[in-house]
């Protein structure tokens, strides 16, 4: 298949095309930019492979321009929490509009296949099983989880959408979440470093997340489905000594606010659909991290 990645030059989206590629699918990237050295260090050689088209989310006709000719979209381009709490209407016109013009382009050309990130920020701090969020962000990803069903009951256009909670593995630098992978970063540059946040969250690792969205791209269009992909529930604490487990005087502190949301979303019915994603362990997600930013300093 020829897959349409928005976003693709970002960290998940890297990834990504880095796993398509390698299956022999032919990979389309919309970024605003060029493309970055951090994306060839994920990609590897495939990123020769990959057709790196420049636009903006939010401008309609160049969506369906750069969608045109594809068998399906992973939609990916957004701005996360602190970016959307700066700048609102910024952030409504990339998250929300952006993902209303994937949709318009998937109908228009008769695209049946749609992957979209949504996230666990849809839940508020106090509730893991009712979305109700208290960021911009988070209120952004619910409405777009919203389009996603009016669009399948109106024009049967077909959707998963996944809901990730910290995804980390190497190359994960920006967002409020990415202490995590930081920690990683620093340690193996023997460098100090603090989480900026304190608490008990989900950690999935980039490796998982990208197998979801590949097993979602199999999947026979029937509907608008979202599926939870918390990882596995730990502190920062545990953070801190699975990184010390492999560098054992790796200087990681914590301190700041806790996260704006719930600390365990649950899987629901993502195994029940989806029974061979893996799952890696925060021990083993940590150490391929720390052994990637090693080895690509």
């Amino acid at each position: 298949m020829r897959i349409l990645i928005t976003g693709g030059g970002g960290f998940i989206g890297a990834w990504l095309a880095r796993r398509l590629a390698g299956r022999g699918h032919q990979i389309r990237v919309l970024e605003p930019i060029g493309c970055t050295a951090q994306f060839n260090r994920i990609v590897g050689t495939a990123a020769a492979s990959v057709e790196w088209r420049i636009g903006d989310i939010t401008e309609t006709d160049v969506v369906r321009a750069v969608a045109d000719g594809c068998d399906g979209i992973v939609h990916l381009a957004g701005v996360l929490t602190p970016a959307c709490k700066a700048d609102p209407v910024r952030g409504a016109m990339i998250n929300l509009v952006g993902t209303l013009n994937v949709f318009n382009a998937a109908l228009a050309l008769g695209i049946k296949r749609i992957v979209f990130t949504s996230s666990a920020g849809v839940y508020g701090p106090d509730d893991d099983t009712t979305p109700l969020p208290i960021t911009h962000y988070g209120t952004f990803k619910l409405a777009c989880e919203g389009s996603a069903r009016a669009y399948w009951e109106d024009h049967r256009i077909a959707s998963v959408g996944f809901r990730p909670y910290i995804v980390y593995g190497f190359g994960r630098e920006t967002g409020l979440t990415a202490g995590p992978s930081l920690a990683c970063r620093a340690a193996a540059r023997r460098e100090a470093y603090v989480i900026p946040y304190v608490g008990t969250a989900g950690l999935v690792f980039v490796d998982d997340v990208v197998a979801a969205y590949e097993a979602a791209l199999r999947r026979e269009p029937d509907g608008a489905h979202v599926f939870n992909l918390p990882g596995e529930v730990v502190s920062n604490d545990e953070v801190v000594a699975a990184v010390r487990a492999v560098i054992p005087d790796a200087r990681i502190g914590i301190e700041g606010p806790v996260l704006p949301f719930a600390e365990d979303i649950g899987e629901g019915e993502l195994r029940r659909v989806f029974p061979d994603l893996p799952a890696t362990s925060l021990r083993d997600g940590i150490r391929r991290t720390i052994e990637l930013y090693r080895t690509n300093p």
